[in-house]
Protein backbone atom coordinates (compact mmCIF):
# COMPACT_ATOMS: atom_id res chain seq x y z
CA UNK A 1 0.00 0.00 0.00
CA UNK A 2 0.87 3.64 -0.97
CA UNK A 3 0.26 5.40 2.54
CA UNK A 4 1.14 9.37 4.26
CA UNK A 5 4.82 9.17 6.29
CA UNK A 6 2.49 9.49 9.59
CA UNK A 7 0.41 6.03 9.18
CA UNK A 8 1.91 3.14 10.80
CA UNK A 9 1.44 -0.08 9.35
CA UNK A 10 1.21 -3.09 11.93
CA UNK A 11 2.71 -6.12 11.09
CA UNK A 12 -0.91 -8.05 11.34
CA UNK A 13 -3.02 -8.61 8.79
CA UNK A 14 -6.18 -11.03 8.51
CA UNK A 15 -6.78 -13.92 5.28
CA UNK A 16 -10.03 -15.59 4.09
CA UNK A 17 -9.66 -19.43 5.56
CA UNK A 18 -11.74 -21.80 3.29
CA UNK A 19 -11.90 -24.45 6.58
CA UNK A 20 -14.13 -22.35 8.29
CA UNK A 21 -18.02 -23.84 7.51
CA UNK A 22 -21.08 -23.58 8.63
CA UNK A 23 -23.89 -26.09 8.09
CA UNK A 24 -26.43 -24.59 5.65
CA UNK A 25 -29.73 -26.03 4.42
CA UNK A 26 -29.52 -27.98 1.05
CA UNK A 27 -32.30 -27.88 -0.96
CA UNK A 28 -31.98 -29.93 -4.23
CA UNK A 29 -32.09 -28.05 -7.49
CA UNK A 30 -35.75 -29.45 -8.75
CA UNK A 31 -37.11 -29.11 -5.31
CA UNK A 32 -40.52 -26.98 -6.13
CA UNK A 33 -40.68 -23.30 -4.70
CA UNK A 34 -44.18 -24.47 -2.86
CA UNK A 35 -42.57 -27.51 -0.40
CA UNK A 36 -46.19 -28.49 0.47
CA UNK A 37 -46.72 -29.29 -3.16
CA UNK A 38 -47.86 -33.09 -2.97
CA UNK A 39 -46.51 -34.23 -6.52
CA UNK A 40 -43.39 -36.43 -6.25
CA UNK A 41 -40.84 -33.72 -6.31
CA UNK A 42 -36.59 -34.48 -6.06
CA UNK A 43 -37.03 -34.13 -2.40
CA UNK A 44 -39.61 -36.46 -1.87
CA UNK A 45 -37.18 -39.36 -3.75
CA UNK A 46 -34.27 -38.47 -1.37
CA UNK A 47 -36.29 -39.11 1.37
CA UNK A 48 -38.14 -42.40 -0.12
CA UNK A 49 -34.51 -43.76 -0.44
CA UNK A 50 -33.32 -42.68 2.84
CA UNK A 51 -36.58 -44.49 4.49
CA UNK A 52 -35.69 -47.78 2.08
CA UNK A 53 -32.76 -48.58 3.50
CA UNK A 54 -33.28 -51.30 6.76
CA UNK A 55 -31.90 -50.49 10.32
CA UNK A 56 -28.36 -51.55 10.16
CA UNK A 57 -27.60 -50.01 6.84
CA UNK A 58 -29.24 -46.53 8.23
CA UNK A 59 -27.38 -47.28 11.43
CA UNK A 60 -24.09 -47.33 9.38
CA UNK A 61 -24.62 -44.64 7.30
CA UNK A 62 -25.05 -42.30 10.27
CA UNK A 63 -22.13 -43.35 11.83
CA UNK A 64 -20.21 -42.96 8.58
CA UNK A 65 -21.83 -39.18 8.28
CA UNK A 66 -20.69 -38.84 12.20
CA UNK A 67 -17.74 -39.79 11.93
CA UNK A 68 -16.63 -37.69 8.72
CA UNK A 69 -18.21 -34.57 10.11
CA UNK A 70 -19.60 -34.30 13.54
CA UNK A 71 -16.12 -32.64 14.69
CA UNK A 72 -16.14 -29.84 12.55
CA UNK A 73 -19.84 -28.74 13.99
CA UNK A 74 -21.51 -28.42 17.36
CA UNK A 75 -24.26 -30.50 18.10
CA UNK A 76 -24.39 -32.14 14.93
CA UNK A 77 -27.25 -34.36 15.84
CA UNK A 78 -29.22 -31.64 16.77
CA UNK A 79 -28.85 -29.84 14.09
CA UNK A 80 -29.68 -33.13 11.70
CA UNK A 81 -33.02 -33.20 13.62
CA UNK A 82 -33.76 -29.40 13.28
CA UNK A 83 -33.41 -30.13 9.52
CA UNK A 84 -35.83 -33.55 9.44
CA UNK A 85 -38.31 -31.48 11.50
CA UNK A 86 -38.61 -28.85 8.38
CA UNK A 87 -38.60 -31.33 5.79
CA UNK A 88 -41.32 -33.44 7.63
CA UNK A 89 -43.49 -30.87 7.86
CA UNK A 90 -42.52 -29.65 3.95
CA UNK A 91 -43.05 -33.45 2.53
CA UNK A 92 -46.86 -34.51 3.47
CA UNK A 93 -46.31 -37.57 2.07
CA UNK A 94 -43.87 -38.42 4.80
CA UNK A 95 -45.02 -38.40 8.70
CA UNK A 96 -43.18 -39.97 11.76
CA UNK A 97 -40.11 -40.12 10.93
CA UNK A 98 -37.97 -42.61 13.66
CA UNK A 99 -35.21 -40.95 15.62
CA UNK A 100 -32.47 -42.86 13.24
CA UNK A 101 -34.63 -41.80 10.04
CA UNK A 102 -35.07 -38.28 10.52
CA UNK A 103 -31.16 -37.73 11.76
CA UNK A 104 -30.42 -39.08 8.58
CA UNK A 105 -33.21 -37.61 6.51
CA UNK A 106 -31.98 -33.94 8.52
CA UNK A 107 -27.98 -35.11 7.14
CA UNK A 108 -29.13 -35.46 3.63
CA UNK A 109 -30.66 -31.95 3.68
CA UNK A 110 -27.65 -29.97 4.90
CA UNK A 111 -24.51 -28.54 3.19
CA UNK A 112 -21.22 -27.19 4.57
CA UNK A 113 -20.67 -23.99 3.55
CA UNK A 114 -17.39 -22.01 3.56
CA UNK A 115 -18.65 -18.67 4.69
CA UNK A 116 -15.23 -17.31 3.95
CA UNK A 117 -13.91 -19.01 1.05
CA UNK A 118 -13.74 -16.24 -1.03
CA UNK A 119 -12.87 -13.07 1.13
CA UNK A 120 -12.68 -11.81 4.80
CA UNK A 121 -12.86 -7.90 4.25
CA UNK A 122 -14.06 -4.57 4.87
CA UNK A 123 -13.55 -4.25 8.95
CA UNK A 124 -14.83 -2.09 11.58
CA UNK A 125 -13.65 -1.81 14.97
CA UNK A 126 -15.54 -1.08 18.69
CA UNK A 127 -14.45 -1.20 22.05
CA UNK A 128 -15.51 -4.89 23.45
CA UNK A 129 -18.53 -4.78 26.03
CA UNK A 130 -16.17 -6.10 28.48
CA UNK A 131 -12.96 -5.03 29.82
CA UNK A 132 -12.21 -7.22 32.39
CA UNK A 133 -8.28 -8.26 33.03
CA UNK A 134 -7.38 -5.75 30.32
CA UNK A 135 -3.68 -4.75 30.83
CA UNK A 136 -3.28 -0.77 32.22
CA UNK A 137 -3.78 1.46 29.24
CA UNK A 138 -4.65 -1.41 27.21
CA UNK A 139 -8.53 -1.42 25.38
CA UNK A 140 -9.99 -5.20 24.04
CA UNK A 141 -12.12 -4.90 20.93
CA UNK A 142 -14.66 -6.70 18.87
CA UNK A 143 -13.61 -6.70 14.92
CA UNK A 144 -16.52 -6.93 13.07
CA UNK A 145 -15.82 -8.39 8.91
CA UNK A 146 -17.41 -8.98 5.77
CA UNK A 147 -17.06 -12.67 4.80
CA UNK A 148 -18.02 -13.73 1.51
CA UNK A 149 -18.33 -17.50 0.20
CA UNK A 150 -19.61 -19.52 -2.60
CA UNK A 151 -21.81 -17.73 -4.66
CA UNK A 152 -20.84 -14.30 -3.50
CA UNK A 153 -22.95 -14.02 -0.52
CA UNK A 154 -21.81 -11.84 2.37
CA UNK A 155 -22.28 -12.21 5.79
CA UNK A 156 -20.92 -11.05 9.05
CA UNK A 157 -18.23 -12.78 11.22
CA UNK A 158 -16.44 -11.27 14.48
CA UNK A 159 -12.99 -11.24 15.77
CA UNK A 160 -11.72 -10.21 19.13
CA UNK A 161 -8.17 -8.64 19.87
CA UNK A 162 -6.16 -6.18 22.52
CA UNK A 163 -4.86 -3.08 21.64
CA UNK A 164 -1.90 -2.39 24.05
CA UNK A 165 -0.57 0.89 25.82
CA UNK A 166 1.38 1.72 23.28
CA UNK A 167 -0.90 1.50 20.10
CA UNK A 168 0.30 -2.16 19.24
CA UNK A 169 -2.73 -4.33 17.84
CA UNK A 170 -3.24 -8.10 18.27
CA UNK A 171 -6.02 -10.25 16.87
CA UNK A 172 -7.28 -13.47 19.58
CA UNK A 173 -6.82 -16.79 17.34
CA UNK A 174 -9.81 -17.37 15.59
CA UNK A 175 -11.98 -20.84 16.97
CA UNK A 176 -11.72 -23.97 14.56
CA UNK A 177 -15.40 -23.87 14.68
CA UNK A 178 -18.16 -21.54 13.60
CA UNK A 179 -22.10 -21.38 13.84
CA UNK A 180 -24.87 -19.48 13.19
CA UNK A 181 -27.32 -17.81 15.32
CA UNK A 182 -30.55 -19.56 16.39
CA UNK A 183 -34.07 -16.94 15.70
CA UNK A 184 -35.55 -15.98 19.01
CA UNK A 185 -38.32 -13.97 17.27
CA UNK A 186 -39.52 -13.10 14.05
CA UNK A 187 -41.85 -10.09 13.40
CA UNK A 188 -43.20 -9.29 9.73
CA UNK A 189 -43.68 -5.44 9.09
CA UNK A 190 -44.88 -3.62 5.58
CA UNK A 191 -41.39 -2.54 5.64
CA UNK A 192 -39.79 -6.37 6.28
CA UNK A 193 -39.00 -8.53 8.68
CA UNK A 194 -37.65 -7.57 12.00
CA UNK A 195 -35.54 -10.55 13.51
CA UNK A 196 -33.50 -10.91 17.15
CA UNK A 197 -31.46 -13.59 16.64
CA UNK A 198 -29.09 -15.16 19.72
CA UNK A 199 -25.88 -16.82 19.64
CA UNK A 200 -25.22 -19.74 22.77
CA UNK A 201 -23.00 -17.83 25.41
CA UNK A 202 -20.22 -20.64 25.80
CA UNK A 203 -19.49 -20.24 22.04
CA UNK A 204 -16.33 -17.84 21.37
CA UNK A 205 -17.15 -14.69 19.66
CA UNK A 206 -15.22 -15.94 16.84
CA UNK A 207 -17.46 -18.61 16.03
CA UNK A 208 -20.76 -16.62 15.64
CA UNK A 209 -21.58 -15.75 11.66
CA UNK A 210 -24.84 -13.73 10.75
CA UNK A 211 -26.08 -15.19 7.88
CA UNK A 212 -28.70 -13.73 5.53
CA UNK A 213 -31.89 -14.69 7.33
CA UNK A 214 -34.40 -12.50 5.39
CA UNK A 215 -35.55 -11.96 1.65
CA UNK A 216 -33.79 -8.49 1.79
CA UNK A 217 -30.60 -9.97 2.95
CA UNK A 218 -30.85 -13.31 0.67
CA UNK A 219 -27.73 -12.30 -1.66
CA UNK A 220 -25.84 -10.91 1.34
CA UNK A 221 -25.78 -8.82 5.09
CA UNK A 222 -22.68 -6.07 3.40
CA UNK A 223 -20.39 -3.60 4.95
CA UNK A 224 -21.46 -3.40 8.36
CA UNK A 225 -20.48 -0.48 9.90
CA UNK A 226 -20.57 -0.69 13.66
CA UNK A 227 -20.38 2.02 16.20
CA UNK A 228 -20.89 2.54 20.37
CA UNK A 229 -23.49 4.55 20.67
CA UNK A 230 -23.82 6.42 24.17
CA UNK A 231 -27.96 7.48 25.04
CA UNK A 232 -27.47 8.69 28.39
CA UNK A 233 -25.03 6.52 29.64
CA UNK A 234 -26.75 3.26 28.41
CA UNK A 235 -24.52 1.60 25.37
CA UNK A 236 -25.70 0.20 22.57
CA UNK A 237 -23.66 -1.12 19.72
CA UNK A 238 -25.27 -0.03 16.45
CA UNK A 239 -24.63 -0.96 13.37
CA UNK A 240 -25.70 0.19 9.50
CA UNK A 241 -25.79 -2.54 6.64
CA UNK A 242 -26.49 -3.06 3.52
CA UNK A 243 -29.07 -5.99 3.33
CA UNK A 244 -28.54 -6.78 -0.70
CA UNK A 245 -31.38 -9.68 -2.32
CA UNK A 246 -29.49 -10.07 -5.42
CA UNK A 247 -31.98 -7.61 -7.35
CA UNK A 248 -32.12 -5.14 -4.84
CA UNK A 249 -30.25 -2.82 -1.71
CA UNK A 250 -31.19 -1.32 1.01
CA UNK A 251 -30.67 -0.05 4.16
CA UNK A 252 -30.60 -2.44 7.58
CA UNK A 253 -30.06 -1.66 10.92
CA UNK A 254 -28.49 -4.15 13.29
CA UNK A 255 -28.38 -3.40 17.12
CA UNK A 256 -26.73 -5.47 19.90
CA UNK A 257 -25.51 -4.98 23.70
CA UNK A 258 -23.57 -7.78 24.23
CA UNK A 259 -22.71 -9.13 20.23
CA UNK A 260 -24.52 -12.30 22.08
CA UNK A 261 -28.10 -11.17 20.97
CA UNK A 262 -29.06 -9.09 18.34
CA UNK A 263 -31.74 -7.25 16.55
CA UNK A 264 -32.32 -6.44 12.51
CA UNK A 265 -34.68 -4.24 11.73
CA UNK A 266 -35.19 -2.34 8.15
CA UNK A 267 -34.50 1.59 7.75
CA UNK A 268 -37.59 3.26 6.41
CA UNK A 269 -37.38 6.65 4.32
CA UNK A 270 -35.80 7.99 1.36
CA UNK A 271 -32.39 8.62 2.29
CA UNK A 272 -31.92 4.62 3.15
CA UNK A 273 -32.17 3.22 -0.65
CA UNK A 274 -28.47 3.84 -0.91
CA UNK A 275 -25.52 2.38 0.65
CA UNK A 276 -23.03 3.42 2.83
CA UNK A 277 -24.99 5.25 6.08
CA UNK A 278 -23.04 5.70 8.89
CA UNK A 279 -24.48 6.76 12.50
CA UNK A 280 -22.70 9.29 14.55
CA UNK A 281 -22.00 7.79 18.01
CA UNK A 282 -24.34 10.22 19.98
CA UNK A 283 -27.26 12.55 19.63
CA UNK A 284 -26.89 16.02 17.83
CA UNK A 285 -28.74 18.87 19.40
CA UNK A 286 -31.68 15.70 20.33
CA UNK A 287 -31.60 14.10 17.06
CA UNK A 288 -29.81 11.13 15.91
CA UNK A 289 -27.48 12.11 12.84
CA UNK A 290 -26.13 10.21 9.84
CA UNK A 291 -23.53 10.38 7.39
CA UNK A 292 -24.57 8.79 3.84
CA UNK A 293 -24.20 8.89 0.20
CA UNK A 294 -27.71 9.93 -1.77
CA UNK A 295 -26.96 10.49 -5.33
CA UNK A 296 -24.01 8.18 -5.74
CA UNK A 297 -22.10 10.72 -5.74
CA UNK A 298 -21.35 12.90 -2.66
CA UNK A 299 -22.23 12.64 1.08
CA UNK A 300 -24.99 14.15 2.78
CA UNK A 301 -25.62 15.02 6.47
CA UNK A 302 -29.08 13.75 7.68
CA UNK A 303 -30.79 14.51 11.27
CA UNK A 304 -34.31 12.17 12.30
CA UNK A 305 -36.16 11.97 15.63
CA UNK A 306 -36.20 8.48 14.73
CA UNK A 307 -33.32 6.01 14.40
CA UNK A 308 -35.09 3.81 12.09
CA UNK A 309 -36.67 6.69 9.30
CA UNK A 310 -34.47 8.81 7.58
CA UNK A 311 -35.75 11.66 5.04
CA UNK A 312 -33.89 14.34 3.45
CA UNK A 313 -30.58 15.36 4.22
CA UNK A 314 -28.18 18.01 2.75
CA UNK A 315 -24.92 17.92 0.78
CA UNK A 316 -21.76 18.71 2.92
CA UNK A 317 -19.24 17.00 0.83
CA UNK A 318 -18.31 16.57 -3.06
CA UNK A 319 -15.92 15.08 -5.09
CA UNK A 320 -12.64 17.77 -5.03
CA UNK A 321 -9.69 16.15 -5.63
CA UNK A 322 -8.40 13.87 -8.77
CA UNK A 323 -7.88 10.85 -6.48
CA UNK A 324 -12.18 11.19 -5.18
CA UNK A 325 -13.37 12.68 -8.82
CA UNK A 326 -15.57 9.77 -9.58
CA UNK A 327 -17.24 9.67 -6.42
CA UNK A 328 -17.04 9.84 -2.50
CA UNK A 329 -18.58 7.84 0.67
CA UNK A 330 -17.78 7.35 4.34
CA UNK A 331 -15.36 4.78 5.92
CA UNK A 332 -17.77 4.49 8.74
CA UNK A 333 -18.89 6.50 11.69
CA UNK A 334 -17.41 9.62 12.67
CA UNK A 335 -15.15 9.97 15.45
CA UNK A 336 -15.12 12.72 17.95
CA UNK A 337 -11.90 14.22 18.70
CA UNK A 338 -11.05 17.63 21.14
CA UNK A 339 -11.27 19.73 17.46
CA UNK A 340 -14.37 18.34 16.30
CA UNK A 341 -15.86 15.43 14.19
CA UNK A 342 -13.34 13.10 12.21
CA UNK A 343 -14.40 11.13 9.44
CA UNK A 344 -12.70 8.87 7.18
CA UNK A 345 -13.84 8.56 3.61
CA UNK A 346 -13.14 6.84 0.75
CA UNK A 347 -12.76 8.00 -2.78
CA UNK A 348 -13.24 6.86 -6.41
CA UNK A 349 -10.62 7.78 -8.84
CA UNK A 350 -9.14 6.86 -12.58
CA UNK A 351 -9.47 2.67 -13.64
CA UNK A 352 -11.87 2.51 -10.71
CA UNK A 353 -9.03 3.11 -7.75
CA UNK A 354 -10.67 3.56 -4.25
CA UNK A 355 -8.39 5.28 -1.80
CA UNK A 356 -9.01 6.56 2.32
CA UNK A 357 -9.26 10.41 3.03
CA UNK A 358 -9.70 12.29 5.99
CA UNK A 359 -12.29 14.88 7.42
CA UNK A 360 -12.70 17.12 10.18
CA UNK A 361 -16.39 18.60 10.70
CA UNK A 362 -17.76 20.98 13.54
CA UNK A 363 -18.35 19.21 16.37
CA UNK A 364 -21.73 21.57 17.12
CA UNK A 365 -22.51 21.61 13.45
CA UNK A 366 -21.54 18.85 11.41
CA UNK A 367 -22.36 20.50 8.31
CA UNK A 368 -19.40 22.37 8.34
CA UNK A 369 -16.09 21.48 6.81
CA UNK A 370 -13.14 22.52 9.06
CA UNK A 371 -10.31 20.58 7.26
CA UNK A 372 -10.15 17.61 4.53
CA UNK A 373 -7.15 15.98 3.51
CA UNK A 374 -5.83 16.91 -0.15
CA UNK A 375 -3.95 13.13 -0.79
CA UNK A 376 -4.81 10.20 0.45
CA UNK A 377 -3.85 8.62 3.82
CA UNK A 378 -3.81 5.25 1.99
CA UNK A 379 -4.22 4.20 -1.77
CA UNK A 380 -3.54 0.87 -3.84
CA UNK A 381 0.28 0.10 -4.93
CA UNK A 382 1.25 -1.49 -7.33
CA UNK A 383 2.77 -4.27 -5.26
CA UNK A 384 -0.07 -5.29 -3.30
CA UNK A 385 -3.11 -4.23 -5.29
CA UNK A 386 -4.08 -8.12 -6.69
CA UNK A 387 -7.51 -9.59 -5.48
CA UNK A 388 -11.10 -10.17 -5.52
CA UNK A 389 -11.37 -6.69 -6.94
CA UNK A 390 -8.19 -4.52 -7.43
CA UNK A 391 -7.02 -1.36 -6.85
CA UNK A 392 -9.73 -1.08 -3.58
CA UNK A 393 -8.64 -0.28 0.16
CA UNK A 394 -11.69 0.44 2.05
CA UNK A 395 -12.83 0.41 6.01
CA UNK A 396 -16.20 0.40 7.63
CA UNK A 397 -15.40 1.89 11.26
CA UNK A 398 -12.02 3.05 12.98
CA UNK A 399 -11.40 3.51 16.76
CA UNK A 400 -9.75 6.09 18.92
CA UNK A 401 -7.25 4.68 21.23
CA UNK A 402 -5.74 7.49 23.58
CA UNK A 403 -3.77 10.10 20.77
CA UNK A 404 -3.78 7.70 17.85
CA UNK A 405 -6.60 6.17 15.28
CA UNK A 406 -6.60 2.67 15.09
CA UNK A 407 -7.37 1.92 11.61
CA UNK A 408 -8.67 -1.60 10.09
CA UNK A 409 -9.06 -2.05 6.23
CA UNK A 410 -9.44 -4.07 3.43
CA UNK A 411 -6.96 -4.72 0.76
CA UNK A 412 -8.97 -5.74 -2.97
CA UNK A 413 -12.25 -6.86 -1.17
CA UNK A 414 -10.02 -9.90 -0.04
CA UNK A 415 -7.81 -9.80 2.77
CA UNK A 416 -7.82 -6.94 6.01
CA UNK A 417 -4.70 -5.06 7.45
CA UNK A 418 -4.08 -3.00 10.79
CA UNK A 419 -2.76 0.89 11.32
CA UNK A 420 -2.42 3.46 13.48
CA UNK A 421 -2.37 6.67 12.96
CA UNK A 422 -1.04 9.69 15.45
CA UNK A 423 -4.07 12.23 15.51
CA UNK A 424 -1.85 15.36 16.17
CA UNK A 425 -0.12 14.39 12.62
CA UNK A 426 -3.13 13.89 10.59
CA UNK A 427 -4.88 17.15 11.80
CA UNK A 428 -1.82 18.84 10.98
CA UNK A 429 -2.34 17.13 7.21
CA UNK A 430 -5.36 18.01 6.72
CA UNK A 431 -4.27 21.48 5.28
CA UNK A 432 -7.04 21.42 2.52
Amino acid sequence: MSHAPFLNRQALYLRPDPSRVLVRPFRPATEPRDLNAVDKSRANHIVDRVLGLDQDSATSQLADVLENFEGRHRNLLATFEARADEMEEALTSHIGFTQLERRLVGAYFLHEYSFEASALFNPSIVAHPDQTGVPDGGCRFVLSLRAVGEGHISSLTFRSGLIAADGSVTVDPSARLASIPRVHNRTSSPDGDVVEVIFDSNEDISERVIFPITDAQSNGIEDARFVAFDNDGKRTFYATYTAYSGRAIRSELLETTDFLSFRMSPLRGAATRNKGMALFPQKIDGQYAMIGRQDNENLYLIYSRDLHVWDGGVPILKPRFPWEFVQIGNCGSPIEIDEGWLLLTHGVGPVRRYSIGAVLLDKKDPSKVLARSCEPLVRPAPSEREGYVPNVVYTCGLMRHKDQIILPYAVSDTFSYFATVGIAELLQSMAC
